[in-house]
């Protein structure tokens, strides 16, 4: 049965036009545009990242093969990839910016619910950066070394859902502990991040917040041990510590004392030292909450395998901000689409049977049982609404 709605139109129709209206407005991107609009950019680039365009002419022949269903899907004006490429150079990146941080309340909200498979009350989170290497011929703004440019994505991953709640793009030289100066957490959150942010003075700081870290020492560390208490070695604990730091700068930067905890991972027989804030929560949950940083490594395999965060369709700063905002909106449009239509499938699985079936006229939630071959609901008459609620 033909929904009447494209499967990219389907999934467009979660992206709030009245909110993404007010977002051009606040930087004035219809400015002067007669034609070719900021949706229209938005829309042309999203269905970049949905199938894997490999250039400008790639993203301008693939829409073109399909200019009678453009319409429908909201495109206005003709696809040319010299206007496509003026509007990603010109018009402001922060459109999709804001665009973006609202799609991603949405998403929060969806999974706030999530089962992390932890006992916790508090929200967790993970800090991390990608870093993307870049030609310094063509992207000589990116500083990174003297033979190589390259940008940074710090990102802040809420681990209910795999939601980044925060980015920071910047240049590769920007050191990855400069982004705890402007953490967005809030007090009683848990986040964990690995030993290139150690900086004892931005820890206290998180500290004076009330927001609670988990990371790993380095093997250099110094400490004294305050006391000791119990731990079950069955579950892989060695010891867990109650410590005061030391050296004088770590001291002055950190006054308080902290929670260390020795852990053997039973499966890879690595052993783990972990630092944290935390001295409610049981040593084993400490190791667990560290096993959950994971899954921001996924996230940033995921984004760079499945999405063009790789290779830039523009050379500019502005450029190369728009698309990456775009990147996370379109991975952002697809976690929605999939928890609001109850997807018994991974986010990766439902990116392949998008990508192959992209323009077809089917309900989303028929054409991911077929791909699955599981047996989906049986139609509603010719109902064309997405939602049921």
């Amino acid at each position: 049965m033909e929904s009447g709605e494209t499967v990219f139109a389907q999934i467009i129709q979660n992206a709030p036009r009245y909110e993404f209206n007010r977002c051009v407005l606040r930087y004035r991107g219809n400015h002067w545009v007669k034609r070719f609009s900021c949706w229209t950019q938005f829309l042309c680039m999203v269905f970049a990242q949905l199938t894997s365009r490999k250039g400008l002419r790639d993203i301008e022949t693939g829409l073109n093969a399909h200019h009678e269903k453009l319409y429908r899907a909201g495109f206005r004006g003709k696809v040319a990839r010299s206007t496509l490429a003026d509007a990603n150079e010109q018009r402001d990146f922060r459109i999709y910016q804001d665009f973006g941080l609202l799609l991603i309340g949405i998403a929060q909200k969806l999974y706030q619910d999530e089962d992390l498979g932890l006992e916790l009350a508090q929200s967790v989170y993970a800090l991390d950066s990608t870093t993307i290497d870049l030609c310094l011929a063509l992207f000589p703004w990116a500083t990174f070394r003297e033979t190589k440019a390259a940008v940074k994505v710090h990102t802040l991953l809420d681990l209910k859902g795999s939601i980044p709640v925060f980015l920071n793009i910047t240049t590769g030289k920007v050191n990855d502990v400069n982004i705890l100066d402007d953490l967005p957490v809030p007090a009683g959150a848990i986040v964990v991040m690995d030993r290139g942010y150690l900086d004892f003075k931005r820890w206290y700081a998180l500290h004076t917040k009330a927001v609670f870290f988990v990371t790993r020492a380095k093997s250099n560390f110094k400490f004294r041990r305050r006391c000791s208490r119990s731990v079950d070695k069955s579950l892989g604990l060695r010891c867990d510590q109650t410590i005061k730091l030391v050296t004088k700068k770590s001291l002055e930067g950190y006054p308080d004392l902290l929670r260390r905890i020795s852990y053997v991972d039973q499966e890879t027989g690595k052993k783990y030292v972990f630092l944290t804030n935390n001295f409610d929560l049981p040593a084993k949950t400490i190791a667990d909450i560290y096993k959950q940083r994971w899954q921001i490594e996924l996230f940033f395999k995921w984004l760079k395998q499945h999405l063009r965060i790789k290779a830039f369709y523009g050379t500019s700063a502005n450029a190369v901000k728009t698309q990456i905002w775009i990147d996370v909106s379109a991975y952002l449009l697809m976690a929605i689409t999939k928890k609001r239509l109850k997807l018994d499938c991974s986010l990766y699985t439902f990116l392949n049977i998008v990508e192959v079936a992209i323009f077809e006229k089917k309900p989303i939630f028929q054409l991911v049982s077929g791909a699955l071959k599981q047996d989906s609901p049986p139609p509603a008459g010719k109902q064309l609404n997405l939602f049921s609620y």
